[in-house]
């Protein structure tokens, strides 16, 4: 048996404009993972089984289109391999599906994983993301790179689309809250509604996106010195852009606000948007205050994570 995990993500700063050219921070949140085992079988053909999506079918069965499907077809055309030996594939997952943690994602990778390693070839890190970038086109459309980057590499990543990958040293570890709307939100559509907009009117977006990006350059240099407080009016900012957007939503409107008068030094929303999750920054003390301020404000499960 080959046995491969890839961890979730956050978006800490500069979800949507990451497509446009413009940097984003994510880190990785080892909390919640993908695991996939690959197994030798006596039954022909390869079996997939993930009872997350409630999937058990065998390959040649699955539309070529089907992210799992197309990950396992990558992965043997990449090894020049055309004769596929009996296999099952088991995924399990603990990522809330399109919750913004990256769990088609975080599936790839670790699916990519265990297969070449079950084929006699381990393949690389760089190989790995752009597998598992392909299997983002068909999940969002027309994706950044950055939840298969970090998820990947499980380190804290400043994304440039089509810019060499950079990682970036957290001097002071800080504590994020993590709550679920429990609204499974489409990444595809809400990149498709922003793009809308910058369809219609470019110069003005264009000037959001700056505003964002400059929020993220100002995000990286206090996570490099250590002042991580200065992260929570930056959050505030960044989430009232991604309101203008139109990307938020009432559930996570309710959570930020919950969030914020429950002592959190900042709140936004962390993703795709439309539901999914949010994010809050607390100090350590706050944690029990704020996790119970987010599910009295409906939010369905609570993850605290630590930065660094």
């Amino acid at each position: 048996m080959n046995r491969a995990f890839a961890p979730g993500k956050i978006i800490l700063f500069g979800e949507h404009a990451v497509v446009y050219g413009r940097p984003a921070l994510a880190v990785p949140v080892m909390q919640v993972q993908a695991k996939v085992e690959v197994l030798d079988s006596n039954a022909p053909g390869i079996w997939i089984e993930a009872p997350d999506v409630n999937l058990h079918a065998e390959l040649s069965t699955l539309p070529a289109t089907l992210p799992i499907a197309s990950v396992i077809q990558s992965v043997f055309q990449h090894l020049n391999i055309s004769r596929f030996p009996p296999l099952i594939v088991r995924v399990n997952s603990s990522i809330p599906v399109a919750s913004g943690l990256g769990s088609g994602a975080a599936v790839s990778v670790a699916l990519i994983r265990a297969l070449s390693s079950a084929l006699g070839c381990p393949l690389p890190d760089e190989t790995v993301n752009a597998l598992a970038y392909e299997a983002e086109k068909l999940y969002h459309g027309t994706p950044s790179g950055i939840d298969n980057t970090v998820i990947t590499y499980a380190r804290p990543v400043y994304f440039v689309k089509n810019q060499p990958i950079e990682t970036f040293q957290v001097k002071e570890p800080f504590t994020i809250v993590i709550g679920d709307t429990g609204v499974s939100a489409s990444t595809k559509e809400a990149v498709g509604a922003v793009r809308k907009l910058w369809e219609a009117n470019s110069p003005y977006w264009e000037g959001v996106f700056d505003a964002v990006g400059r929020i993220v350059q100002q995000a990286r240099r206090a996570i490099e010195c250590g002042e991580v407080t200065l992260l929570g009016p930056l959050m505030d900012a960044n989430h009232a852009l991604l309101q203008e957007m139109t990307v938020s939503s009432p559930e996570l409107e309710r959570l930020v606000a919950a969030a914020r008068l429950a002592g959190a030094l900042g709140a936004k929303l962390s993703g795709g948007g439309r539901g999914g999750n949010m994010i809050a920054l607390i100090r350590p003390d706050g944690q029990e205050q704020v996790a119970a301020a987010l599910r009295a404000a409906g939010a369905r499960n609570v993850i605290v994570t630590q930065v660094g």
